[in-house]
């Protein structure tokens, strides 16, 4: 990859070859691929085109320093400067049947909030269904996002966008934070983006051999532990424009967020944007 527009010695490059030699080739590892490119539109987006093409495998990582048309769920955009934080995308050819694949966002979640905790000393938090957050200042900052898309009947491909150095003036809305922000120990993307990486494998790989089962890979149990949203009273503001009020109860087996009413009633929420409208017990 070009140096050229390095310009921010504070942002160095990702260190490709490094990343290669750390993550692919294993023999019976996840991934077979690693390519960082400069700038790219979505990395989602170019490598859901070659997986339909046929031109890329599963297993491949595509890494962008860089992204001009970046996208988060519900079509928002996702902008940040360049090598200020990671913005990558993942081919899977899942193995457990087509309706447990509803789990990889929520389980690309929980190994990204694993891995950030142990490798940037950040306490991380998931709000349903798989945003990251911190606390700046006594206030939940979103600092990354997940997206993933279905390819064909085969594959899908994982999106994760994270912001690791963005400085106060650059964050591009409020609710906005990033790694160093929230007082990380370290910010070098390397061994942030090799730890992500890997976490992702470990917990893969569980939920595969678990045939997709989240209780019997114990994603379930984790994904709870550590989504903020539960035992909070929420909005979900739902597709068709409906808005649901009441207090997070559960994680479902399906993925889904039970939002029981203030007559009792659970409504289970497979899609929708959730709005916390009170803090969490202790803070």
């Amino acid at each position: 990859m070009s140096s050229k527009r390095w310009s921010d010695l504070g942002r160095p490059p990702l260190n490709a070859s490094a990343l290669k030699r750390a993550l692919v080739g294993g023999g019976d590892g996840l991934w077979t691929e690693l390519e960082v490119v400069e700038s790219i539109g979505s990395t989602n987006t170019e490598l859901a085109d070659r997986a339909r093409k046929g031109t890329a495998r599963a297993g491949t990582i595509l890494v962008a320093e860089e992204q001009s048309a970046g996208r988060g769920r519900l079509d928002r955009t996702w902008s940040a400067p360049p090598r200020s934080g990671l913005f990558f995308s993942v081919l899977l050819k899942p193995g457990p049947p087509g309706p447990r694949w509803g789990w990889l966002p929520l389980l690309a979640g929980v190994a990204t909030a694993g891995a950030l905790a142990r490798a940037a000393g950040v306490d991380m938090g998931l709000k349903w269904p798989n945003d990251v957050l911190v606390v700046i200042e006594g206030e939940e900052r979103k600092v990354g996002g997940i997206l993933a898309e279905r390819v064909g009947e085969e594959h899908l491909v994982l999106g994760i966008g994270l912001n690791v150095s963005l400085r106060a003036g650059e964050l591009p809305v409020p609710t906005a934070g990033s790694l160093a922000l929230a007082g990380a120990t370290g910010t070098d993307r390397d061994p942030l983006l090799r730890a992500v990486l890997r976490a992702l494998e470990d917990w893969y790989g569980r939920w595969s051999a678990a045939g997709g089962d989240p209780s019997g890979s114990a994603l379930l149990e984790a994904y709870a532990a550590g989504c903020v949203t539960l035992g909070r009273a929420v909005r979900a503001e739902l597709p068709g424009g409906e808005a649901l009020v009441g207090e997070a109860v559960a994680v479902d087996s399906d993925g889904r967020l039970v939002i029981a009413s203030e007559q009792g009633v659970q409504h289970p929420v497979a899609a929708g944007d959730i709005v916390h409208l009170r803090p969490a017990a202790g803070e």
